[in-house]
Parts: C-alpha cells; sequence; structure tokens
C-alpha cells in the first residue's frame, strides 16, 4: 500500500483535504513547509498522526484565510485550524512567527506519499523543543512532543546538545 493510500484511509481523507490544500498553496504561490509529528516522520521511522502542522512564510500569512474560504477555518492563539466535513484530517496552519525563518531552510522530503519542503532537521527540533515546553499545551502533547524528540535525537545524536537539559532529564 501506498504511503498516500494509508493515510488517506487512517484520516478517512474522503474529501481529499490534504490534495485540496497542497493544489490551492501550488496555484497561489504559497510557500510553506511541513513541521510536527509529519515533519518529524520525515527524517525518523514514522508513527501515524491525524495531524499535519504547516507554517506558511509570514509575507503570505495574512492572505492566507481569505485563501482557504469553502473550509472550515477555526483561528486559535498560534493557529488556524483547517478541516473540511469528509475528513478526520487536522491541518494546523502555525502562526507563531518563531516559525516563520523555517519554510527559508526547508528542504523536499517525502511525507505521506508526496514530496513536500519539510523545515530543516534541526528547525523541527527546535519546534517540538517550544512545544513541549509550552506549560499551557495539554500534558499528553507535551508527552508526544518529548516522544518525538527522543525520536530525532536517537536517529541522529548530534542533536542531542540542542535540547534543553531539563528536556533531557524528562528522557530518561
Amino acid at each position: 500500500m501506498r504511503a498516500s493510500t494509508f493515510w488517506k484511509a487512517v484520516t478517512r481523507d474522503e474529501a481529499d483535504l490534504l490534495g485540496k490544500l497542497l493544489r490551492l498553496f501550488r496555484r497561489r504561490g504559497i510557500r510553506f513547509c511541513i513541521i510536527g509529528g509529519q515533519g518529524v516522520n520525515a527524517y525518523v521511522e514514522p508513527v501515524v498522526s491525524l495531524g499535519l502542522d504547516v507554517v506558511v512564510a509570514a509575507e503570505q500569512l495574512a492572505g492566507i484565510e481569505v485563501a482557504l474560504a469553502g473550509y472550515r477555518v477555526e483561528r486559535f492563539a498560534h493557529s488556524l485550524n483547517v478541516s473540511l466535513v469528509g475528513s478526520d484530517l487536522r491541518v494546523r496552519i502555525r502562526t507563531d512567527p518563531r516559525y516563520a525563518p523555517f519554510v527559508e531552510r526547508a528542504m523536499p522530503r517525502e511525507v505521506l506519499g508526496h514530496t513536500l519542503p519539510v523545515a530543516a532537521l534541526e528547525d523541527v527540533l527546535q519546534g517540538k523543543v517550544w512545544a513541549a515546553s509550552d506549560k499551557t499545551r495539554r500534558a499528553s502533547k507535551r508527552q508526544k512532543d518529548l516522544a518525538d524528540i527522543a525520536r530525532l535525537i536517537e536517529a541522529h545524536p548530534h542533536l542531542r546538545d540542542r535540547v534543553p537539559k531539563d528536556l533531557l532529564d524528562r528522557l530518561v
């Protein structure tokens, strides 16, 4: 089974949210990159997730909601959550300005059976460090972020020095 077929089956993406968003981004020239768990999956053995975290180029972020007319868009403090009826896929467009430079350093990698721009390995890790350190996030989400950090530093030991000691201590 192809990765894209598996992903579509797991997310029950009958509405093809992923495909529609990718076509929209390409048609409008929206520069973006993948971060979060799927970003981690691009660098290590993948695990299943219903989420897809995306960063849009800073100068294009202001117009993204207009571009998403026809999609269900919910605004949160640091993200726009995009969905469609007929899909369990959860797309989060991160609006936190710390992520903006990631787009420029992104490289094409395989994600969910597609070649997509993925944040650089060090940027994916940095995003996970920010998420795991964010006390406002649910504890279960922070635990998943710690697991993603562990997966990254196991596969890429040179990254260990980039992880704050308090997070490394929680990985033991």
